[in-house]
Parts: C-alpha cells; sequence; structure tokens
C-alpha cells in the first residue's frame, strides 16, 4: 500500500512540473507591450516571447519583440510569435514566418512590419503594397544591422 501512494504522489509530481510550453492568448484593449508599455490592440502586428519555463511576454508589434531580446539569453527563448497579417489575431511562429516591411502598411512602431505565415501571402501583398521580404534571420539583420 505505501509504494501505491509513493506512485501517486510521483505522478502527481510529474504533472505538476511537466508544463507544456505554450502561446498565451493576448487580451487586446487590455494587454500592454513588455517593451514600450503601449496597449496592445493591433490585431494584425501584435507578437509573444515564451520562454522556456513557460512565461509568456506580450508586444504590440514584433519589431518591440526583437528589441525586448536583447534582455534575455536566447537559449532561455522556447518560442517567438508575431500575429498572421492574413488571419488577425491568429499567432505563428517568427521563425518560420515571411516578414513583408512595406510603407504602405503601418504597424504599431513605424516599422511598416508585417508577418505572413504563407509566403505566398506575403508576395501577393507585396505585389501590391511593395516592400521588401525578409525571413526571420534576415529580419534580425535587418533590424539589428
Amino acid at each position: 500500500m505505501k509504494t501505491l501512494k509513493h506512485y501517486s504522489i510521483l505522478a502527481l509530481l510529474l504533472v505538476m512540473f511537466n508544463c507544456t510550453v505554450s502561446p498565451k492568448a493576448i487580451d487586446y484593449g487590455n494587454d500592454g507591450c513588455s517593451f514600450c508599455k503601449m496597449t496592445i490592440v493591433d490585431k494584425t502586428h501584435a507578437a509573444e516571447i515564451v520562454t522556456k519555463k513557460n512565461k509568456a511576454y506580450k508586444f504590440d508589434a514584433t519589431e518591440c519583440m526583437v528589441n525586448f531580446m536583447d534582455d534575455f539569453k536566447s537559449s532561455e527563448i522556447e518560442l517567438f510569435l508575431s500575429n498572421d497579417f492574413s488571419e488577425p489575431g491568429t499567432l505563428i511562429d517568427a521563425k518560420k514566418a515571411t516578414f513583408l516591411i512595406s510603407k504602405n502598411i503601418p504597424s504599431p512602431m513605424g516599422a511598416y512590419l508585417s508577418a505572413f505565415k504563407n509566403k505566398a501571402d506575403a508576395q501577393n501583398k507585396q505585389a501590391e503594397e511593395g516592400g521588401d521580404l525578409y525571413s526571420w534571420e534576415e529580419l534580425l539583420m535587418h533590424l539589428k544591422g
């Protein structure tokens, strides 16, 4: 009987400490940007970092997320997320996204930066609005350079 109790306690501890790292919903109009402190209202440009300890930091724009990264070791970050311009309010993996910087698409912090889950959507929007396309790595070099 004592062994069963030990297994129950062990199982409970495993459940408690086996948290899955996942995105946290952004409460538009209420949540504040972790970098610039502005209220997050734009569902097409918001972003989020989730650490390996499952702590979420929310941003009103991808460029705020990139600037906030200076405060972290990249090894501490599990997820980089940006809103999909084509599906407002939907967070996507920023490392796999295609980014468009177009002076014809304003973003909250003035970088004219939008993220797209599908490269074809980004190319179509670029054909309509002009601008330059970037991968995540290219975007980091462009914004930090």
